[in-house]
């Protein structure tokens, strides 16, 4: 059997873009050499790989099912063919797409900016926000580097621990915790509470610590960012308990106090975990720019 890796790449264009202008566009081919090569495709696997659906073009569920390995199979190839090269930091144009969460990003990200225009200028970085749910980019090659708390279960995916930080409470100026030496946990649970989740959870590790005190508190609210967060806390008598390196901007404002979290709550430092996608292990240029998060990273959360 004749295969034909010029097919491969094809098949991938098709399947990401969904339709064959799109395809043709990403390739750099006619539209009608698409279509040829849509036509060769459909014949080698028996399957029509895209249909007509009123102006659209729809997957088969075959295609649907191979998208992710036709995706993986193009870039084991072309890490094969692709030429060796020693890595000029001076001369290298690239962007690295990197999925932080936000305070992380607003913690080490311009450490790591400064870094990155130190040596590598022709070097773009683009800071995306999390999802609300989890998603496929990183194995995809659509995200590069990862930064959370969360350690990826994935085989494919590499997870290094770069640095932790305590969880603490912050509240207003003339809080009632404010008054009180020290914060014991019941004080604690019968405030009301404003939690941190991109997904909008109410509840975390901390109220399963709570229940082993047998105590529960009332979460009133959730949002999205550290930040956002904080501005709840500001003007009322929630609390909010977050990673410690989140609060150093909180220290200065005048706004806000910073709280030891109970002795009695026993839950241990939050990590922060840097993702990437097994297949960059030995990319000269994608091992660099680790280098530099994993410094940037562990600076930002260091204990201050």
């Amino acid at each position: 059997m004749q295969l034909d890796l010029n097919l491969l790449a094809a098949l991938d264009a098709l399947l990401e873009e969904g339709s064959v202008a799109g395809a043709a566009a990403r390739l750099h081919v006619t539209a009608p050499a698409m279509s040829r090569s849509l036509g060769r495709i459909r014949r080698t696997t028996g399957d029509q790989i895209l249909v007509r659906t009123g102006r659209t073009m729809t997957p088969t569920p075959y295609a649907i099912a191979v998208r992710e390995r036709v995706h993986e199979l193009l870039h084991q190839v072309q890490g094969v063919l692709a030429p060796s090269r020693a890595l000029d930091l001076a001369t290298l144009e690239r962007t690295f797409t990197l999925r932080w969460h936000d305070s992380l990003v607003a913690l080490s990200g311009p450490v790591l900016l400064s870094a990155v225009r130190d040596e590598a200028p022709g070097v773009r970085l683009r800071f995306v926000a999390e999802s609300g749910i989890d998603t496929p980019e990183l194995r995809r090659g659509e995200v590069d580097l990862e930064a959370n708390a969360s350690r990826p279960s994935a085989p494919d995916i590499r997870a290094e621990n770069v640095g932790e930080t305590r969880l603490v409470i912050v509240v207003r100026q003339g809080h009632p915790l404010t008054r009180v030496r020290p914060v014991t946990a019941k004080r604690y649970a019968v405030a009301e509470h404003v939690t941190v989740s991109r997904r909008g959870n109410l509840g975390n590790a901390l109220d399963d610590a709570l229940a082993r005190l047998g105590l529960t508190r009332r979460v009133v609210a959730t949002a999205p960012t550290e930040a956002a967060a904080l501005e709840f806390a500001r003007g009322s008598d929630l609390v909010i308990c977050v990673p410690e390196a989140t609060t150093r901007s909180a220290v200065t404002d005048p706004g806000l106090v910073v709280l030891p979290l109970p002795l009695e709550i026993e839950l241990p430092s939050a990590p922060v975990y840097l993702s990437w996608h097994q297949r960059y292990d030995t990319d000269p240029a994608h091992a660099w720019l680790r280098d530099l998060a994993r410094t940037a990273l562990a600076t930002g959360t260091a204990p201050s």
